[in-house]
């Protein structure tokens, strides 16, 4: 089944390492989420049979919605598409919005799992993240939530950045644990151009990102998790068995999924939609009649390429069956040739015609599948 991903382009306020795409003005919620709707249901052809397996509201932030705005669009999904009783409804919500109120009225809508933007447990680091929370309610938010019946939840952490000594990485990792919740999500920090840390470490006003002490987290991530019975089923996503995020693993395996709202994308199996990232210009295209998308048609090399960037994150791996199959004999001959440096380095293992990244390999994951990447010009 096809899922939908939603995009809710407001926050509170501008972390300091954020590059997605939101406002942290919310003058225009009402008419935005008007928009969304409009959208939903001018795009509702593109699911062949209707059929919904996930739903996932990101951003931004979307817990800053009111509740009659997530009403209003679930009323019209509920209206045009056939929505699994057994589907998974994801809301991304930082710590400060879950109160005991917005809670309550949230367990009265479809949703059924929270994905918290915790970041971290430390009073000092969420100030440096410029969040929006703080550190009791990163706490509190896990608890009340968990009281209310959200027990499907993930948690979303940050690793790598000059203020987390590994004393402090290996204490929110394990009230991590403590909490229970089945799914963490962890992610090294990035320093992404136009962002404010990258404003103040080019001015000397930040210490660059040390690459050797992510590195090192992440390894006592992945041990520290592996410990405490999860599995590890994606570079930064870790969950108790069968509690993988339906939504994201659809992702990943390629499965079709309809973006909605600014800076949305969605994907077909063919072709890649992508919506204008600015607020103003989605409200105007949306307000006269037209949908504010540019449109990829991917071609077999963009396919094949995107199939091994994703493919190869995942603990399932990457088919050689399913290159053969889909991408043809010449395109299995290259990969198994591209491969043999990285299996001779232990980064990789071929096992049962499937690739899967070693320990060492899951620290260049991204270098390891770029250089199996294929253009037209190796097959000239």
């Amino acid at each position: 089944m096809s899922g939908i991903y939603i995009h809710i382009p407001f926050c509170k306020k501008a972390c300091t390492y954020c590059d997605f795409h939101f406002s942290t003005s919310l003058k225009y919620v009402d008419e935005m989420t008007d928009a969304i709707c409009t959208e939903i249901i001018k795009k509702k052809d593109r699911v062949a049979d209707h059929q919904i397996g996930s739903i996932y509201f990101g951003g931004g932030t979307p817990s800053v919605l009111p509740t009659a705005a997530f009403e209003k669009i679930f009323n019209t999904l509920t209206k045009h598409f056939s929505i699994a009783s057994d589907a998974e409804i994801t809301i991304e919500a930082n710590p400060d919005d879950l109160d005991a109120k917005k809670i309550k009225e949230l367990r009265q809508l479809p949703v059924n799992r929270f994905s918290i933007g915790i970041q971290s447990f430390f009073e000092e680091d969420l100030i440096w993240m410029n969040r929006a929370h703080n550190a009791q309610e990163a706490e509190d938010c896990i608890k009340r939530s968990q009281d209310a019946g959200f027990e499907n939840l993930s948690i979303d952490l940050i690793y790598g950045y000059p203020l987390l000594t590994d004393q402090k990485w290996l204490s929110n990792i394990n009230k991590a644990i403590e909490f229970q919740t089945p799914h963490i999500s962890a992610y090294s920090l990035t320093v992404e151009p136009r962002t404010a840390l990258a404003s103040a470490i080019k001015r000397g006003k930040q210490t660059p990102v040390n690459e050797e002490q992510s590195a090192a987290q992440f390894i006592t991530l992945i041990d520290k998790l592996k410990e405490g019975g999860f599995e590890h089923y994606e570079i930064s996503n870790f969950a108790k068995p069968g509690h993988y995020a339906v939504h994201n693993t659809n992702y990943w395996r390629g499965i079709p999924y309809m973006g909605i709202g600014p800076s949305a994308h969605g994907f077909d199996g063919q072709t890649r939609y992508l919506n204008v990232a600015n607020n103003a210009a989605y409200l105007s295209d949306i307000r006269e009649g037209r949908l504010p998308e540019t449109i990829e048609t991917l071609d077999l090399y963009d396919r094949f390429n995107e199939y091994i960037m994703t493919s190869l994150r995942t603990m399932w791996g990457t088919s050689l069956d399913k290159i053969a199959a889909d991408f043809g004999k010449v395109f299995l001959a290259d990969t198994l040739k591209s491969i043999q440096p990285f299996v001779e380095r232990q980064w990789l293992i071929n096992e049962q015609d499937h690739l899967t990244l070693t320990l060492d390999g899951k620290l260049f994951a991204d270098h390891i599948a770029s250089e199996l990447f294929l253009i037209p010009e190796d097959h000239r």
